[in-house]
């Protein structure tokens, strides 16, 4: 299946803070883009599987960020909670060209 990726510009890099986030407001609802200390970026669907706390306003250790409601561990990577909970974000395709950092739409 060959699914072609609408890459949409942002943002610069240097916008996100680091071990932080960014919210992208989308139709289809908010985005998250973070940043780890290492400059590594990510984007995952700002709601946290557990009760939809805002993870953008967690915070990010390593390539893991906390929900700020009950601290669920979500992997930056994949959406995915760290055991023992269970649940998975959406999880967005990002790129960083040039310092710019561009996010596609599809999950």
């Amino acid at each position: 299946m060959n699914m072609s990726h609408n890459w949409v510009e942002i943002g610069r890099v240097d916008e996100i803070p680091r071990q932080g986030a960014r919210v992208i407001t989308t139709a289809t609802g908010d985005i998250a883009i973070f940043r780890t200390a290492a400059d590594e970026v990510f984007a995952l669907a700002d709601k946290c599987p557990h009760k939809g706390g805002p993870l953008s306003q967690g915070i990010v250790h390593g390539r893991r960020v906390a929900c700020p409601l009950h601290d669920w561990k979500i992997n930056l990577e994949t959406g995915i909670a760290a055991a023992p909970d269970e649940g998975c974000a959406a999880r967005y395709p990002v790129r960083v060209a040039d310092g710019m950092v561009s996010l596609s739409l599809i999950e």
